[in-house]
């Protein structure tokens, strides 16, 4: 079974963080929300989380991919957090996969992960994205890399996620029982 941080920042999208736990718990990932500096979280949009424990407390775990949901301010913490930075770069240096939506792959490109890669993001923030290609596709997988643009494509990134963790029929099936449209 694969292993999956998924960071929490305040200020983070919240739809696009449940819908990533959300949809990798329904495929059997063992996902674990970390607060990057509490447990509780409060998103952009006013809506407090409980995250499983913090960022402090499980930094030295190896993971099988990272995920940085977006959201502002959330994202700006992301880019600007010392242990956030120390876990991409780790993550990265190991093979590990790593995957961000909206405007949380600017913290991917502080880190230096997106050099010479495929990338997309929130529009507003492909300026910040300047070290990779940008592309507006609605995700975009470079090798071990997802990106994605905000929050109407969080299921489908959420659904690609699947797809690199646990196989192309876990998500289609997945898919279908969600009743997701065909593409």
């Amino acid at each position: 079974m694969s292993r999956v941080c998924v960071l929490l920042a305040p200020g983070f999208e919240e739809i696009e963080a449940i819908t990533i736990v959300d949809v990798l718990r329904r495929a059997d990932v063992e996902v674990e929300v970390l607060g990057v500096e509490a447990r509780r979280v409060v998103g952009a949009h006013a809506i407090a989380v409980e995250a499983d424990a913090r960022l402090v407390d499980r930094a030295g775990e190896a993971w099988d991919m990272v995920v940085l949901p977006g959201g502002m301010p959330g994202s700006k913490h992301l880019r600007d957090s010392a242990a956030v930075q120390a876990l991409l770069r780790a993550q990265h240096a190991r093979g590990g996969r790593l995957a961000a939506i909206c405007a949380a792959p600017i913290a991917l490109s502080a880190a230096g992960v997106l050099a010479g890669r495929r990338a997309t993001s929130y529009p507003a923030f492909a300026a910040e994205l300047a070290c990779a290609s940008y592309e507006t596709a609605p995700v975009v997988v470079d090798g071990p890399i997802v990106t994605s643009r905000g929050p109407a494509t969080a299921l489908a990134f959420a659904l690609r996620l699947v797809t690199e963790l646990a196989g192309a029929e876990t998500a289609r099936s997945l898919s279908q029982a969600m009743l997701v449209p065909a593409d």
